[in-house]
């Protein structure tokens, strides 16, 4: 019969699609099969600082939480150029997870400070969570004539460019919280730059230095020792460790801000999932109630915001130093 041959045909080639198909299906899921789950091996976490200062000690906490995942997280200090070696070192590491940037508000600053950074801020970069908030101490040397802001701006304006201010160097985020404290209350100071926050603290309690913003951490035993004089904290809220400091926003400065923050990223092109595995593991180490004790009675806020949202606040941290910077003055490198 001529109606078989053409039956016998179609069910012939319908079992050899279904066989195509069904291999091919088989190769997919061996092909997915081999691939490692993440994370499969130490993940190495780059520290755009020195060993033992505020950045090393939040990235070893955030590190510590991302031993969650079943795999060590290895600290690398990569200090200088202003944090620019160890975040350059991150930006051109694989998209793969597997190195990791602990970064500072120097991050967001560094666009405007560096004519010819060698890394794309914005976009060079996988996001992966702010991971916490620090307090900054305005403070005095005790033989400065003002025990508060009122005080402090009122001795500023009436002698102008005499009274002077450290920093850990021109682009730090304490010397640009002088030039937005300046612009906020119209006032003149000296800049002072140092090469590193610790000669500059050493100066200004032995009284050559006027004024500094200096973090929680460092600042707050010389004020409870009374060598030195606070002025104001930084922050749009008083801190949960300082409730009876007052801030500078409360004290005749509205909107003022100078806290600073630490950021963790990924070189760009992580997938989406690591990203968000990686901010997971790192949020549950800052909601650990022991863990958030203790940041807190240091000045240090937890955050470990999404991604989104971090790279959302690294956006309006960018242009808002910018135009300090710019209003400054300040020349790019």
């Amino acid at each position: 019969m001529k109606t078989g041959r053409p039956l016998l045909q179609s069910s012939f080639s319908s079992r050899v699609a279904s066989a195509a198909v069904a291999a091919f299906m088989a190769l997919g899921s061996g092909a997915a099969a081999s691939e490692p789950a993440y994370p499969s091996k130490p993940i190495e976490v780059i520290v755009a600082s020195s060993a033992g200062g505020i950045l090393d000690t939040i990235a070893r906490t955030a590190a510590h939480g991302i031993e969650r995942l079943g795999q060590p997280a290895v600290v690398k200090n990569l200090p200088g150029g202003g944090g620019t070696i160890g975040t350059q070192a991150v930006a051109r590491a694989p998209g793969d997870g597997y190195t990791l940037g602990a970064v500072a508000t120097s991050h967001a600053i560094n666009p405007s400070m560096y004519a010819k950074l060698q890394y794309d801020t914005a976009r060079g970069f996988s996001n992966i969570t702010q991971m916490v908030e620090l307090t900054n101490f305005l403070v005095a040397n005790p033989s400065i004539p003002a025990s508060n802001l009122k005080e402090f701006i009122a001795l500023a304006k009436a002698k102008p460019s005499t009274l002077t201010y450290g920093s850990a160097g021109v682009g730090q985020s304490n010397h640009l919280s002088g030039e937005l404290l300046q612009q906020a209350a119209g006032i003149k100071l000296v800049h002072v730059p140092y090469r590193g926050s610790a000669q500059a603290l050493t100066d200004l309690l032995g009284g050559s230095l006027s004024v500094m913003f200096v973090d929680a951490l460092s600042a707050e035993p010389y004020v409870k020792s009374g060598k030195l004089k606070l002025i104001a904290i930084t922050g749009l809220e008083r801190s949960p460790a300082y409730p009876d400091y007052p801030t500078l926003n409360e004290s005749g400065l509205p909107g003022f801000n100078g806290n600073t923050w630490l950021g963790l990223v990924a070189p760009a092109g992580v997938p989406k999932g690591i990203v968000e595995k990686l901010q997971g593991a790192v949020r549950a180490e800052f909601e650990d109630p022991v863990v958030r004790k203790r940041l807190l009675g240091q000045g240090v806020i937890p955050v470990a915001s999404a991604p989104q949202a971090f790279s959302e606040f690294l956006d309006s941290e960018m242009k808002r130093w910018a135009q300090v910077i710019k209003t400054a003055g300040i020349d790019a490198n």
